[in-house]
């Protein structure tokens, strides 16, 4: 089947109906400098299958990845050990062309893995009800967001100085033509006293708290006395998790008095993808179901009163009016979904916290030794498996050097808060499971080598 099947007389009747002289003038507001004027660089006009795949094989050997190297980048997309059963499962036909369980007669086994993944992320986060997954942490946190602001008729966030400043920015992109208000603060590396900062600033007008535990930088935290502090303003606190597998070590956000958990999942049976797909999660209180958004899986029993699931609620723009949608989200990351469930399946309660201790011993591993390199200074007092450290010098310049040496050796803080010059020796670092002692002795040998 041709590509582009349309003949030279389809796009000239197509032309004259819209009132176009050609093409060209369907680009006329792009500005002379923004087009092309000829073809795009290293491209040929065609070339053969296998030549194609040399092409391609070529320009990603230029890459230094994830599986090549010691890995230590984390903030938000981790490198685990994904088991080959997994990929086995989510490659079975009828989970693979099964795109979305419109239809609960021939969606049986979709509709029930989305039950038990909505039943797991329930009970990770110590909530009562969650969805069947969002795009991905960030939209789901945009989506925590407007929830809070639907159930409290208010307009101002209150965000986390230790939240993701991508998470912030499509929040930022996503409120630009709403009346939200959305107050962000400086971070601070130090301590946890942005938390009692935090509870201090919530008024009547608050509709939310949102804040990252653990943080962007590490910082482990107890957040129930700034749940009771938002509770008595009346408003809601979302906590956003970024770790997935935190979840078997730490106290759950329920459990701290959270209204609403979002979290990005990826951490748990899905690799780092060079960015995505990725899958979101989103729990809440029971009593708040009706406003969350994107789809719920329900148990049920037929006509003959045999155990089967259907899609419960289902309050987006494709199913009802759009004023009284709660959100317009389109799908969930289904196969993504699928993933996370069968992973988390075969590790099971004892497996999830086995790996959740063997990731925080490796960090304090880790911290421990890049703590002994003259000039590197330990800032994150509390973590899980992502710590920061504070450098003699600018982070960024280093980070380059360590690559050139073969060690990815984590994110510098001014690569996400550019211009911050009280963060510009910071560095953030993961350790997971997958870290050998080989990885930390070649990563504390090139550190001390390039500080020297």
């Amino acid at each position: 089947m041709r590509y582009l099947p349309l003949t030279p007389a389809d796009r000239a009747d197509m032309l004259r109906v819209i009132g176009a002289p050609d093409i060209d003038a369907l680009f006329a507001d792009v500005p002379e400098a923004a087009r092309l004027d000829g073809p795009i660089h290293g491209l040929t006009p065609h070339m053969g299958e296998l030549e194609v795949e040399r092409a391609l094989s070529k320009m990603a050997a230029k890459n230094l990845h994830a599986g090549a190297t010691p890995f230590f980048l984390g903030c938000g997309a981790y490198k685990h050990h994904v088991p080959a059963s997994v990929d086995h499962i989510i490659q079975r036909g009828e989970f693979l062309t099964s795109y979305t369980p419109y239809q609960p007669e021939i969606a049986q086994g979709t509709l029930q893995v989305l039950f038990e993944f909505q039943t797991q992320v329930a009970r990770l986060t110590g909530m009562e009800v969650a969805n069947a997954s969002m795009y991905d942490g960030s939209t789901a946190m945009t989506e925590a967001v407007f929830m809070a602001r639907r159930i409290t008729r208010r307009t101002k966030a209150l965000i986390s100085s230790g939240v993701h400043p991508h998470y912030v920015a499509v929040l930022r992109t996503l409120t630009r033509f709403t009346d939200d208000e959305i107050v962000t603060r400086t971070p601070d590396l130090t301590s946890d006293d942005y938390l009692v900062e935090l509870a201090e600033s919530v008024d009547k007008e608050t509709s939310c708290v949102v804040v990252q535990n653990p943080s962007l930088f590490g910082h482990v935290a107890d957040l129930t006395p700034l749940a009771e502090a938002c509770h008595a303003a009346g408003a809601l606190l979302i906590v956003v998790v970024t770790e997935a597998v935190s979840f078997g070590a730490l106290k759950s956000p329920g459990e701290m008095g959270a209204d609403i958990v979002v979290g990005e999942g990826q951490s748990i049976g899905n690799g780092l993808n060079y960015g995505g797909p990725y899958l979101g999660l989103f729990a809440c209180r029971e009593k708040h179901v009706r406003q969350a958004p994107g789809r719920l899986c329900g148990e049920t029993v037929d006509a003959d009163g045999r155990r089967g699931f259907v899609l419960t609620l289902s309050t987006r723009e494709q199913h009802i009016r759009r004023e009284k949608a709660t959100s317009n989200i389109c799908t969930n990351s289904g196969l993504c979904a699928l993933a996370f469930t069968a992973h988390l399946t075969l590790l099971g309660e004892v497996g999830l916290r086995k790996l959740a201790a063997l990731n925080h011993a490796r960090a304090v591993q880790m911290a421990e030794r890049l703590a002994r390199v003259p000039g590197v200074e330990l800032v994150s007092q509390t973590f899980f498996n992502e710590f920061t450290i504070s450098l003699p010098q600018e982070a960024r310049p280093v980070v380059r050097k360590l690559a050139e040496r073969g060690v990815l050796a984590g994110v510098s803080l001014n690569r996400l808060f550019p211009g911050v010059r009280d963060l510009e020796r910071g560095l953030i670092v993961a350790v997971t499971e997958t870290v050998t002692d080989g990885d930390m002795d070649a990563y504390e040998d090139a550190l001390d080598e390039v500080l020297a």
